[in-house]
């Protein structure tokens, strides 16, 4: 190797040290943090799955990364927030939020017809650019299964989709119905292509990859991850992770073709959280749900699910491709958002996701009542219970064999991954709480009544509908 060579490599594995070593941030107290850790922890092993990353995002900022599992089975690697993830359906936000930029540019409207730009599809007259965002457009999904089939693995062209998939006629009239798509995405995607004049990555890469410094974005429609990354599992049945086939060129298309660190994934969120990228116009439309003609809700805006989690706004997405799961959510009300990667098809990313993003929104000093009736819960998981906190009524009611119910059925479940007051009204001269403690594999609904000296007339712990 010459000495410029040499150099070259030097300065490349310097660069690339650069890189990796920013994937780890680490700015929250070590409580949050062991609840983090042990949410994401939990429902890996109940899940079975091999790994997660995830990204957490704290009062608009990036706060904590953190990978859990093993990346690769054979041979064991654990897995590390520098390596990278496919976000499968994650990508269409990308996709939504380029359209919106061109919207900006003054270069299509969302209430354009797709057949200006798209010729030949069907009704393309009628369905619009702001309808194939939505999923309300009509035309059908050319991938609704949850498994890899034999075609898919051959290389397919955007166009080749459209012509098989989107000149069907439509599944429903336009704007009528809720219904996810990923054609709806290659529409939008050679939309992109065809008013930008450049590639969809290209476009991408110039206004949002580049703008917010996500330099870990790889294209895994064009090839797949490398061996630096996390390796895609399946599994059939209840049998052993078997390695994931790779879909065919072309398949993902503006669909779900990106992969990232989860560290990436949250400098996204970060300028949802601080609209920081586009006009603020754009973030309304986008975070907006759609309505349907006859005026009821689809919980779906651009690219984006619309929901309230807890009485907190939520802009979230799942995504999948085959080997992969992962989960989006921004509470952006909130400035908090959190990114789960995982390399396996089993799921849990929605859950660590959400009991993540819930702890988080949710930190700080718990409430008396919180506190009193955790401690009581954790009491009763051990055969204990202090009779002075009780009313007659409920002493009566803790007999010998309900307390040792209480300790035999609750004690082997240990810990909760959280524990969060979820209402609080009065009733029948009492104050009346309901709370919710959630675990790996299962949700416990636990209710209260107080009186106004502070005596405990029920409490009781039944499983969650």
């Amino acid at each position: 190797m010459t000495s410029k060579r040499i150099w070259i490599g030097l300065l490349a594995g310097i660069l690339l040290s650069h890189i990796l070593h920013a994937q780890s941030v680490d700015k929250i107290d070590a409580g949050l943090k062991s609840q983090i850790d042990r949410i994401a922890e939990g429902v890996l092993k109940q899940r079975g799955v091999p790994s997660a990353s995830v990204a957490v995002v704290k009062g608009g900022k990036l706060v904590y990364t953190h990978a859990y599992g093993l990346a690769h089975i054979d041979p064991n690697t654990p897995a590390t927030p520098d390596m990278r993830y496919s976000i499968g359906s994650v990508s269409k936000q990308f996709t939504a939020a380029a359209i919106l930029l061109l919207q900006e540019q003054g270069k299509l409207k969302l209430d354009d017809a797709v057949g200006k730009y798209v010729p030949s599809l069907t009704r393309g007259n009628e369905v619009t650019v702001r309808q194939i965002l939505s999923h309300t457009s009509g035309y059908q999904d050319y991938w609704p299964e949850d498994y890899l089939m034999t075609p898919m693995m051959k290389p397919e062209t955007a166009q080749q989709i459209l012509d098989t998939w989107a000149k069907k006629p439509l599944d429903f009239d336009p704007g009528t119905k809720w219904q996810y798509s990923n054609t709806n995405y290659v529409i939008a995607g050679l939309i992109v292509e065809k008013v930008s004049g450049q590639r969809l990555m290209e476009f991408l890469g110039r206004h949002i990859f580049h703008p917010l410094g996500m330099k870990s974005v790889w294209d895994s429609d064009e090839a797949k991850l490398t061996s630096t990354d996390a390796t895609p599992y399946i599994r059939h049945a209840l049998g052993p992770l078997r390695l994931a086939p790779k879909e065919g060129r072309g398949w993902m298309f503006a669909a779900g073709e990106l992969a990232m660190t989860a560290h990436d994934l949250a400098l996204w969120d970060e300028s949802l959280i601080a609209q920081s990228l586009l006009k603020p116009e754009s973030y309304k439309q986008m975070f907006t749900e759609v309505k349907l003609k006859d005026g009821s809700g689809t919980q779906y805006g651009l690219g984006v699910d619309v929901k309230m989690r807890d009485g907190h706004r939520s802009i979230e997405h799942g995504g999948e491709v085959t080997g992969f799961v992962s989960d989006n959510e921004v509470l952006v009300d909130d400035g908090v958002a959190v990114v789960v990667l995982t390399n396996h098809m089993a799921g849990g990313a929605e859950t660590i996701a959400q009991l993540t993003a819930a702890t988080v929104a949710g930190t700080g000093v718990q409430s008396d009542a919180e506190k009193q009736t955790l401690a009581i819960y954790r009491g009763l998981q051990q055969g204990k219970i202090d009779r002075s906190l009780l009313a007659p009524n409920l002493n009566d009611y803790f007999s010998e064999q309900t307390v040792a119910d209480f300790k035999d059925s609750l004690g082997p479940l240990g810990e909760s991954l959280t524990f969060r007051k979820q209402g609080e009204q009065l009733r029948g001269g009492m104050t009346f709480r309901s709370f919710q403690l959630v675990y790996p594999d299962r949700r416990l609904y636990l209710s209260t009544y107080t009186y106004p000296d502070g005596k405990l007339e029920q409490f009781l712990v039944d499983p969650a509908n």
